[in-house]
């Protein structure tokens, strides 16, 4: 796997079809809000290619977090991200919902009937949510660090939550977490420092996401290409999480990024974009 991966590398790197440096006018961008029910999602769009890829961000900070990946999926795929309730640009929501149908609700006013979804965290759980509830619309999966409904998480794992719901100065509890970012990367965390604090919403909004049901009882009903990636410091639940999940998903593959945490892709974009639009060519296309 470790030789596989540095192939990608090499590949990514010096593949004029995959480097960052086209011009921003090649990725025709554009950006809106979409209304939604009690509320509005700002999304921002690149790319015509023939498929659509959607990045959903996850729990720790809004969909700025895909920036340094947005280059290279925008110059292969018709790419879509967008702030869910409370993030980034999104308004903080006024009465409860269910973020599956908000992703339903931006997909059908973008005109997307099929997308392959890319998702961290939080956004894992809202993508396997989808794809229970949509599944013709999903062509694949790649869910990074992935929160699952219904699995049993251990007590380390949910009071590190709850600390960081309660800290008196969020940005640092995140920006200096041993397994959001890892250790001795100080770039990913000033990176992640200066996104937090450009939306402290993030960390402050009042959320009402309804309960849908759990999703990990279900998984194994789902049948798209599905790629499990974490970072290898991940904390431990989401290693177990991620390890759950390959076994229950019929065919899904799984592989971890070295010297990385919650955010591979923050921390090492060339790397995670080497493996995630590999897996979508070569699944997809």
């Amino acid at each position: 796997m470790k030789i596989q991966r540095v192939l990608l590398l090499l590949v990514f790197l010096f593949t004029p079809a995959l480097t960052f440096t086209q011009p921003a006018s090649d990725t025709n961008t554009s950006d809106g809000f979409v209304a939604v029910d009690g509320s509005q999602l700002y999304y921002r769009e690149c790319g015509s290619g023939p498929s659509a890829v959607v990045l959903m961000h996850d729990g720790v900070v809004d969909s700025a977090v895909w920036d340094d990946v947005w280059p290279a999926f925008c110059k292969k795929f018709h790419t879509i991200r967008y702030d869910r309730r409370g993030y980034g640009r999104s308004p903080e929501t006024k009465k409860p919902y269910y973020e599956a149908d908000d992703l339903a609700a931006l997909l059908r006013d973008r005109g997307v009937s099929h997308a392959a979804l890319v998702a961290g965290s939080h956004g894992g759980n809202v993508a396997l949510d989808f794809t229970l509830r949509y599944s013709a619309q999903v062509s694949d999966l790649i869910l990074i660090g992935p929160a699952a409904e219904g699995f049993p998480y251990s007590q380390h794992f949910i009071m590190a939550q709850i600390d960081f719901q309660q800290a008196k100065d969020p940005v640092a509890v995140r920006v200096n977490s041993d397994y959001i970012v890892a250790p001795g990367d100080q770039a990913a965390r000033e990176k992640l420092r200066k996104l937090l604090e450009a939306a402290p919403q993030d960390h402050t909004h009042n959320d009402m996401p309804l309960p849908e049901k759990p999703v990990f009882p279900y998984v194994k009903n789902i049948r798209v290409p599905t790629l499990i990636l974490t970072g290898s410091v991940d904390i431990a639940d989401n290693q177990a999480v991620a390890g759950a999940l390959v076994m229950a998903i019929p065919d899904a593959a799984r592989d971890v990024i070295p010297d990385t945490g919650h955010l591979p892709y923050l921390e090492k974009p060339d790397v995670f974009s080497a493996i995630a639009i590999e897996f979508l060519v070569r699944h997809q296309f």
